[in-house]
């Protein structure tokens, strides 16, 4: 017989789990805090895609581009 209580096998489990969840919502706040697809604010800020400028990085990873290098290549509106 084991000296050791049964759920002492799922501490793990619930870690890990934990992480997980932990992660999502971290990553899904920071989706609609920083994402310029989001817009919280309509009559300050309609359209928060338009302010962007060029070297604004706003995906997660960019793995091969340079921001700070590019050069505005639309119009202003």
């Amino acid at each position: 017989m084991s000296a050791h209580p049964k759920w002492l096998k799922l501490i793990p489990l619930i870690g890990f789990i934990s992480v997980g969840l932990g992660s999502a919502v971290l990553y899904l706040a920071r989706l609609a805090l920083y994402s310029p697809d989001v817009s919280w604010d309509r009559k300050n800020n309609p359209e928060p895609w338009n302010k962007l400028s060029p070297t604004d990085q706003y995906k997660f990873l960019a793995v091969s581009t340079d921001y700070k290098s590019l050069k505005k290549e639309r119009p202003s509106f």
